[in-house]
């Protein structure tokens, strides 16, 4: 059939395909239609006979996956759209069509690599995600691994991570596509059918209930739903800064927290003239130490911060956010792109926000230590990883207010929940508008505030659970095996080249 399209036809062909793939994401969930999505994409990659149709192939997939899957992008520089609004559809065509280069290239080299089979898609592929993880501080939102963590599949997260997960999905796609283009012998037929059927089922079974076993402590998680239009508006701080203070010192729904905590920028003060807010968080807080976002200066430099506070408000801890968010907390050549009105949207201070020099954690007394992630950090599962030890279990603080009311803020919790998947560690959330959650080693949501409501939530804790295979391995095995198929795929070319007449 696909030796009758024609090239638009096929292009256009392969759009609907991405598009229809990113009905695996949030807040859609549906897994299966990632796979088959995929699947055509592989089925027409095989009709393809020259590596520039098969660029285009993959490119129109990837546009159609990204503009839908990453709509919600447009939604921070409406905040404030006489100053950014122009920029949203450029912002969403721009970086749609910037992510589909990944996988157009994966698709140019597949085709590079193989005139004829497309297997070599599969390391291709896997590779691309992997560079698009890392280059240019990396952006891994929307992986093929990310629709997983509902389900029985998301669990081989903490085997294989993200990217040795992107791989096997890939692989499955790609067998699935070949019995549209093959008739092996009956053992090899029925091992590939076997292994797609088991892959559907494992994306259409949900991660088993049940209660993960808890630590004994409770963690009380602060959402003050304050609309990123208002939240630095003079006269409504009053009313978000007396909302978390009314929720922190409000009595325990059961057993009594042993830690509060607030989320990202939680206040609009810097943390230098704070003094006196954060005497009254620490009254409200009474006993319970509290943690919270904050920005702070040092000298002309400005961090986004996580602080502890003690019984009295004075500062105990201080972690500043390592890996920020271009664009957005800063911006390339921040000092000249000022001088024509341009700025970072979370930050105007020229480059904006300085980074951090790296993961550490904070002591939290007998509920043990944490690694803080502020935002963006937790789509990034090598930063995770990047901790010299390993925590007791992992906090992450949000202002996803940015976000809109959508898909945005729920794929960020689909993200935070693959990490506790991949540490075997539970996760407190916090977001300013939602969705803040308790989540457990398997990625299961325990507890959670709607998004876009205020309010508390007094959540356990659960326990840590066994140190996983990721966390001691991190993404070397995915890397080697991408290394080693293509090393092995470039081998079998060349033989080919050479034994051709």
């Amino acid at each position: 059939m696909t030796r009758r399209l024609g090239a638009w036809q096929a292009y256009i062909l392969a759009a609907l395909f991405g598009a229809g793939a990113a009905f695996g994401q949030q807040p859609y969930d549906l897994p299966p239609l990632m796979l088959l999505g995929m699947i055509g994409a592989a089925w027409l990659f095989a009709a393809q006979k020259t590596p520039r149709q098969a660029a285009l192939t993959g490119w129109a997939f990837g546009l159609g996956y990204f503009m839908h899957a990453l709509q919600w992008i447009v939604s921070p520089f409406m905040v404030d759209v006489a100053r950014h609004g122009w920029m949203a559809p450029f912002a969403l065509v721009f970086l749609a069509a910037g992510m589909a280069l990944f996988w157009g290239v994966a698709f140019w080299g597949a085709r590079k690599l193989s005139r004829s089979s497309p297997w070599a898609l599969i390391p291709c592929w896997a590779a691309a995600e992997l560079v698009r993880a890392y280059l240019f501080t990396g952006f891994p939102w929307a992986s093929p691994a990310q629709s997983t963590v509902s389900v029985i599949a998301g669990q081989a997260l903490a085997w294989v991570g993200p990217h040795g997960l992107n791989a096997i999905v890939i692989c499955v796609a790609v067998c699935a596509a070949t019995a549209f283009t093959s008739r092996p012998r009956w053992p090899w037929r029925l091992l590939r059918e076997g292994v797609v059927l088991a892959t559907l089922a494992a994306l259409l079974l949900p991660v088993p209930g049940g209660q993960a076993p808890l630590s004994g402590h409770t963690i009380r998680l602060v959402q003050p739903n304050a609309a990123q239009k208002d939240k630095w508006d003079a006269d409504k701080i009053p009313v978000f800064f007396q909302r978390q203070l009314q929720y922190t010192a409000a009595p325990p729904e059961g057993a009594a927290p042993d830690l509060v905590l607030w989320s990202e920028t939680a206040i609009p003060w810097n943390l230098e003239w704070a003094g006196t807010a954060l005497q009254e968080i620490a009254r409200a807080g009474g006993d319970t130490p509290v943690a919270l976002g904050v920005q702070r200066s040092d000298d002309l430099r400005y961090f986004n911060a996580m602080i502890t506070l003690d019984q009295s408000g004075a500062v105990t801890q201080t972690y500043d956010k390592h890996h920020l968010v271009p664009f957005g907390e800063y911006m390339p050549l921040g000092d000249v792109m000022a001088r024509f009105g341009i700025y970072g949207l979370a930050a105007n201070q020229g480059h904006g926000y300085t980074a951090g020099p790296g993961a550490r954690l904070l002591d939290f007394g007998p509920l043990g230590r944490a690694l803080p992630l502020i935002c963006y950090e937790a789509v990034f599962a090598h930063d995770v990883n990047a901790a010299s030890e390993r925590p007791d279990f992992l906090i992450q603080i949000t202002n996803d207010a940015w976000f809109g009311r959508g898909a945005g803020p729920r794929q960020h919790l689909a993200q935070a929940r693959m990490r506790a998947i991949e540490q075997g560690l539970p996760l407190a959330r916090v977001a300013n508008t939602g969705i803040s959650a308790m989540i457990d080693p398997q990625g299961r949501v325990t507890a959670s505030l709607p998004l876009n409501t205020a309010g508390f939530l007094d959540a356990a804790l659960p326990a840590p659970g066994r140190i996983t295979a990721y966390r001691r391995k991190g993404d070397a095995p995915a890397a080697l095996f991408v290394l080693l198929a293509l090393a092995a795929c470039g081998l079998h070319a060349r033989r080919r080249g050479q034994a051709r007449p």
